[in-house]
């Protein structure tokens, strides 16, 4: 099958997006074999979905179950159309449940971590921190055992470390190079395995040449046409993933509750206390000082009318002032030190707007202390 929308895969490598060429996808595929039951196949970082779907085709319809994950919401939405169940999301905000799949399809992004505000990049490893390895970290865990690793990455990412992982994780290593060279890639092929199980000789031949090709002495064969050696087959499920879903809600998906919900202003009055139109009296009466105090504060204002008839608009505020104290203190040698104290001190001021008919200071703004 080749490439949906051409136009966008060319537009995606730009941006670290680097699709399978269709060459090297069919005689990758050539080494997969199905198995006599169902199966349960995952592309971690599907991109927009072929790989995954074209071995699904090849591995048969009827009997598979194609899972997807992807970070980029249009090429997310294509794969959708082409898999059983797709994410669109981080592989690193994802809940996938362990040893659910026999075959991982591991296209993974390239390039060097970058660390986050805390400085820290995710990475549980000693050597090169790359995007390869965290996603190889991140869904070897993902792979059942006997189950098949299509791993697809530069030939230069191959370090010590990364070759060290995949001989003790994998058995029935081979390395091939991609058909198209503009990304320097390899397709490594393996069965996981426990590491109890693998030979030492075995282990050391495999390790060396990969070592070799990911150093630049040894260039990697390229995929043959026509698979020669005994397929991958890929294993029987184990059930169906008891997990597979996002931790944090796609933008879309929170959008649309954003607006069926519309947040808190259907019960704004509720919450802010509109709908309270009338006031409440105390429970007892006040004191002269929770009366002056309540002035102060600002939480008593209006008109009020003295006893002697006399009309008063009242607003009481408080304000801060500092006050300053100086302190001498006699060193042991003699001298004087001197200390002045900064003292904050809240004073209420209550301002009162005459209202009375036949007073002198009608119509004036009063400050009482």
């Amino acid at each position: 099958m080749a490439l949906m929308f051409p136009r966008l895969a060319r537009n995606f490598a730009k941006n670290g997006y680097y699709p399978t060429d269709e060459a090297t996808l069919e005689r990758a595929i050539a080494a997969l074999a199905p198995s006599d039951g169902p199966m349960c196949i995952l592309d971690p970082c599907a991109g927009e979905g072929v790989a995954i779907a074209e071995a699904a085709h090849a591995l048969g319809h009827e009997q598979v179950t194609a899972y997807a994950v992807e970070c980029d919401e249009e090429r997310a939405n294509h794969a959708r159309l082409l898999v059983d169940h797709g994410i669109h999301g981080d592989l690193m905000d994802t809940v996938v449940a362990r040893q659910s799949f026999g075959l991982l399809w591991l296209n993974p992004p390239y390039g060097d971590l970058a660390r986050d505000a805390n400085g820290n990049m995710g990475y549980e490893g000693k050597g090169r921190a790359r995007l390869e390895k965290l996603f190889y970290q991140r869904t070897l865990q993902l792979l059942q055992y006997d189950g098949v690793l299509v791993f697809i990455v530069p030939f230069y990412v191959l370090d010590a470390e990364l070759i060290g992982w995949l001989t003790r994780h994998f058995s029935d290593l081979r390395i091939y190079r991609a058909v198209d060279t503009q990304f320097k890639q390899v397709v490594i092929f393996g069965r996981r395995t426990r590491q109890r199980d693998l030979a030492g000789d075995d282990v050391k031949s495999v390790r060396t040449r990969l070592l070799q090709i990911g150093q630049g002495e040894q260039e990697a064969q390229e995929l043959p046409t026509d698979w020669p050696l005994l397929p991958y087959v890929i294993p029987i499920a184990q059930g169906e993933p008891e997990h597979f879903y996002r931790l944090s809600m796609e933008p879309a998906q929170f959008a649309e509750e954003v607006g069926r919900l519309q947040g808190l202003w259907p019960s704004f009055e509720t919450h802010l206390g509109v709908a309270q139109q009338s006031l409440r009296p105390p429970a007892r009466g006040l004191s002269q000082w929770h009366l002056a105090l309540a002035l102060a504060a600002g939480a008593i204002s209006g008109v009020v009318q003295s006893k002697a008839g006399r009309v008063l608009a009242v607003k009481g505020d408080t304000h801060k002032q500092k006050t300053t104290s100086t302190e001498y203190r006699e060193r042991d040698d003699g001298s004087l030190a001197e200390t002045r104290i900064l003292t904050d001190k809240f004073v209420p001021v209550i301002r009162a707007w005459d209202l009375s008919p036949d007073s002198a200071t009608r119509g004036r703004i009063l400050t009482i202390h």
